[in-house]
């Protein structure tokens, strides 16, 4: 990873004010929608309220928004010629992905924090400080792989579309990620093998320890371990598409 290519690609993140205030408005307009309109949100789910699993949700959601995003702008700097620069230089295409998922999240980090803090002026609650603390590290950092899924698009589509057909599938992996609509049935045995279900499981597990929240009343249980691998198998798909597509881009200069 480049820390010089990190400071000025970040620099430039920033400079987007637009974004930024997207990045952080969203999942906490989301939150304030879900969390703070219904009459069940100080009931107990696990070891917090029902509120509290709604704003660990949306930080979620948040959060991998704002990755994807950042992540899925390379499309656009490759078209403008960005992308023959870095080839010039000595980085690899594996520390480019990598400086790139390390911007992402320093701009994710703004929108998990802003949701966190809307949810305890709100009254989100939890038995202890730790599961606050959990939370918001695994949201945070766990939407690295949603980083690696916007550069694998971006570097396979190169195109302005790219940001669009990821932003697009993100909402489809968040309902499958049981972010908007608790599932059940066979619906729910489907999303167990998406992208998002595994993360969104892993954010939930300091409140809920693997209790699944079913629509239709069925009590289930995520082990610790499938969430993990979820994770993980998929990061390592992404990752290794947009190591591929980057490798392709600089063969074809």
């Amino acid at each position: 990873m480049n820390l010089t290519y990190l400071r000025i690609d970040l620099q430039r993140q920033l400079r987007d004010v637009a974004n930024i205030a997207f990045v952080i408005g969203l999942p906490v307009a989301m939150y304030l929608i879900f969390g703070t309109t219904f009459g069940a949100g100080d009931e107990s789910a696990g070891h917090a309220t029902v509120r509290f699993y709604v704003m660990a949700s949306m930080a979620v959601y948040g959060a991998s928004v704002a990755t994807t995003a950042v992540a899925g702008m390379a499309a656009i700097e490759l078209m403008q010629g960005w992308g023959r620069q870095i080839g010039l230089t000595p980085m690899r295409p594996a520390g480019y992905v990598a400086t790139k998922v390390a911007v992402a999240l320093i701009i994710a980090a703004g929108g998990v924090t802003a949701v966190f803090v809307v949810g305890a002026l709100t009254g989100a609650r939890a038995d202890a400080a730790w599961i606050w603390v959990a939370t918001f590290v695994i949201a945070w950092l766990g939407a690295s792989l949603f980083a690696l899924y916007g550069l694998a698009i971006a570097q396979t589509f190169r195109s302005e579309s790219a940001v669009s057909v990821a932003a697009a599938g993100l909402v489809l992996l968040a309902f499958f990620g049981n972010l908007f609509v608790p599932l059940s049935g066979t619906i729910l045995q489907v999303a167990r093998f998406t992208p998002m279900y595994g993360y969104a499981s892993l954010v939930r597990y300091p409140q809920l320890r693997g209790q699944v929240i079913d629509v239709g009343g069925g009590a289930s249980q995520d082990p610790l371990w499938w969430s993990v691998a979820n994770v993980v198998v998929w990061a390592v798909v992404f990752a290794l598409v947009a190591v591929w597509a980057v490798r392709r881009g600089r063969a074809r200069r």
